[in-house]
Formats: C-alpha cells, sequence, structure tokens
C-alpha cells in the first residue's frame, strides 16, 4: 500500500506505521541534571551516531505533552549543556520502562525507578548504576525540526561525547560483545526487542 505520513485513520490503519518501519532502534536512556541539582532520567528511541570523528550522537526529543511544552530533559540540556547516554540492557527493561513514566520536574527519577548514581569524571549529571555503557556528552548543538499540526515540534539535540564509559565484563578480546550485553531496542507500538545473535558481514574490497 502506498501511505501518506498522517492519513494512516482514512487508510484503516489503527496507528501511524512510521514508527514500527524504522526498527530496530537504539535507546538513548539520557540522564540529566538541572541548574538546580535535580537529577532526571528518560529514555528516547530516536536516535543514534551521527560521527566518530569527532564522536557525536544525536536525539530527538519530543514536544511535551504538559502545559509547559518543553521536556525536562530538554530543559536540562539546554540549561546546562550536559547529559550522560546510558545504554539499555535487558537486565534493566523494566526500569527504564518505569523511567518513562511522566514526572514533575522537582521529582529526581532516578530515585522514583529505584536505580542507583554513579558520578561522571566530566560532567554534573551522574550515570545509572549497572548500565553496561556510558556517554558523557556535552551539547553541540540543538536544532528545531517542523511544527506538526498542533504548532510543536521535536528538537534533535546534537551531543559531542568527551568521555566514555565501558563495563569490561561485555568485552571479548578487548571488543564490545553484543551478545554478552543484551542491548535493548525499540520497534514500534509498545514492542521491543533483544540482539542475542551476531553475525559478520566483511566488506567487499574495490
Amino acid at each position: 500500500m502506498f501511505f501518506v505520513p498522517g492519513k494512516h485513520k482514512e487508510q484503516g490503519l489503527p496507528y501511524n506505521p512510521f514508527k514500527a518501519c524504522v526498527l530496530p532502534r537504539p535507546i538513548a536512556w539520557l540522564s540529566t541534571q538541572s541548574a538546580k541539582g535535580v537529577c532526571n532520567l528518560a529514555p528516547y528511541s530516536f536516535f543514534n551516531a551521527f560521527s566518530d570523528e569527532p564522536p557525536i550522537i544525536g536525539v530527538g526529543i519530543a514536544p511535551d505533552s504538559r502545559g509547559e511544552g518543553v521536556k525536562d530533559t530538554l530543559t536540562n540540556i539546554l540549561e546546562t549543556e550536559e547529559f550522560v547516554f546510558n545504554l539499555v540492557s535487558w537486565e534493566q527493561r523494566t526500569e527504564m520502562n518505569e523511567s518513562s513514566k511522566p514526572a514533575p520536574g522537582h521529582i529526581d527519577e532516578f530515585e522514583a525507578a529505584g536505580l542507583e548514581k554513579l558520578a561522571s569524571n566530566f560532567i554534573k549529571p551522574p550515570r545509572v548504576k549497572g548500565a553496561p555503557v556510558h556517554f558523557e556528552c556535552k551539547l553541540f548543538k540543538t536544532v528545531a525540526l517542523p511544527n506538526n499540526a498542533d504548532g510543536k515540534h521535536y528538537t534533535l539535540v546534537l551531543g559531542e561525547v568527551i568521555g566514555m564509559h565501558i563495563d569490561e565484563a561485555y568485552l571479548t578480546d578487548g571488543m564490545v560483545d553484543a551478545t554478552k550485553m543484551k542491548p535493548l531496542a525499540r520497534l514500534g507500538y509498545q514492542d521491543y526487542s533483544v540482539v542475542e545473535d551476531v553475525i559478520q558481514l566483511v566488506r567487499p574490497q574495490a
């Protein structure tokens, strides 16, 4: 079928299939800290890496459904220009999902999700204890994406990775082992997947 974005109901589809067709998507479990010192933690699945020299990651943050229209994560990043990417493993799937619950800005979402904090080396926002990988990031720039039908917009946050933490338990011969790590990935609707099988395809030479 030919699908026109925003017209799924007219075409007999119960939900917009866009996100269900871009899969699997890595999850950016972002920890931030407000200028007043309150810690925030939330997962975002519009996320990926865009450069490795320098290492740049990008996260699409939706407008908030609350009256102020801006999520606490984005507010904190704009105030402090710092955030941490925590990789979500299978073992922390429940805590990640719990941290997606909307909460007032004065609530420490680490505590609400029952998670412990680890100090970062270069920046103030803490890391999630138990996550196999953490990237300490400084804001590079933000980009306002086009407005939707309600006049609101996503914000693309681009951050430079200035420090990386990798749990050595997930390395094999000095290389990151995805089968040990079992990272969680976002699919469409309410669905997730977990990486358990890995294949190698060697890039052909010219």
